[in-house]
């Protein structure tokens, strides 16, 4: 089998294409042969050496879509044949309010996607939504859950609330948009991009401010007439303390990021004085990513594409991730 490898961190130079033994199933586990996989922040912040616990040699990519070509002993025979979608929390444990020691996420420790096989446990497989081309199903698993996980599970957005997602573009904050729509909210965005915000609306996107322009709190609290019940944040640093500004009294935030780094002089005094509810999120639990899938294939809901690439261009894929011109999710194509 073909593997994009990465053989040392640094520059995207370092991701080898390679050719390695086909994979087999070991007892309770499937090997999935990649349609398509897609990228993610963390492949990029891995790559460059930015992530706890690194090994190389290491297989990059938490998400893909194929079809199960060989099972191990203990597997449902059903899976054999079958198109699927890789659930990439693995070992999450038994307490859906926070996973447990062992969770890790598929591409490290574990070799991930960016190969033609990967082997995962059989408990991780879900049938792939039939309305779903491949590279839209292999951009599902760690957005879609870490959105759905943050939207519906944590912050339980309401039909007619008012909701902002920050840092519009990326593939989380893409979904949640998407999600928290479906769930009949009126969601607003900020980018520091006029057109991302413009390619929001046309999602669905009620409006949206650009962060780098002016008091954006204040100029959305204008175009919205009111304040979001709830924001959903990836940015923290200085976004975060400005969440806290524009919710409304008895609003809640969740965080599931922190790409512009640590919040500095929290204002503590918003939260308690607002009675604000912030709320932590991180992936999801297998719940959360089953109902997740119910929903794409039950509203026949799409996820957003931004560009893809060869597996032999996953250099360039990363080069475009890291720039941060993206609107949606990069897709590695087998």
């Amino acid at each position: 089998m073909r593997a994009c490898v990465l053989t040392a961190t640094g520059d995207t130079d370092n991701l080898k294409l390679e050719q390695r033994p086909d994979l087999h199933a070991g007892p309770g586990e499937a090997v999935v042969r990649i349609n398509a996989a897609a990228l993610n922040h963390r492949d990029v912040w891995i790559r460059k050496g930015q992530y706890a616990g690194i090994k190389v040699p290491i297989v990059l990519g938490s998400d893909g879509a194929g079809m199960v070509s060989e099972i191990g002993d203990g597997v449902d025979a059903s899976w054999a044949g079958r198109d699927v979608v890789i659930d990439p929390s693995l070992g999450w444990g038994a307490d859906d309010r926070a996973q447990g020691p062992a969770f890790n996420i598929l591409g490290l420790p574990h070799d991930g996607t960016y190969a033609e096989m990967v082997t995962v446990p059989a408990a991780n497989l879900h049938p792939k939504p039939q309305h779903l081309s491949w590279e839209e199903a292999a951009a599902l698993p760690l957005a879609s859950v870490t959105a759905y996980r943050a939207v519906v599970t944590r912050a339980r957005v309401q039909p007619g609330e008012v909701v902002l997602v920050t840092g519009i573009g990326g593939g989380v904050a893409t979904t949640a948009l998407l999600i928290a729509k479906q769930l009949g909210a009126r969601v607003y965005v900020t980018s520091g991009s006029d057109a991302k915000i413009q390619k929001a609306e046309a999602l669905g996107a009620s409006g949206g401010v650009n962060h780098r322009k002016d008091d954006w709190p204040k100029t959305l609290i204008a175009l919205i007439g009111t304040r979001p019940d709830v924001v959903i944040d990836s940015a923290g640093g200085e976004t975060f303390n400005k969440a806290l500004d524009v919710l409304k009294p008895g609003g809640r935030l969740a965080s599931y990021g922190a790409t512009t780094g640590a919040v500095h002089n929290l204002e503590v005094r918003r939260i308690f004085w607002k009675q604000l509810s912030i709320l932590g999120s991180t992936m999801g639990t297998p719940d959360d990513f089953a109902a997740m899938l119910e929903l794409y294939e039950t509203t026949k809901l799409r996820p957003v594409i931004d560009r893809v690439f060869p597996l032999e261009q996953a250099g360039d894929a990363h080069i475009r991730m890291e720039a941060g011109d993206q609107f949606g999710k990069i897709i590695l194509k087998m």
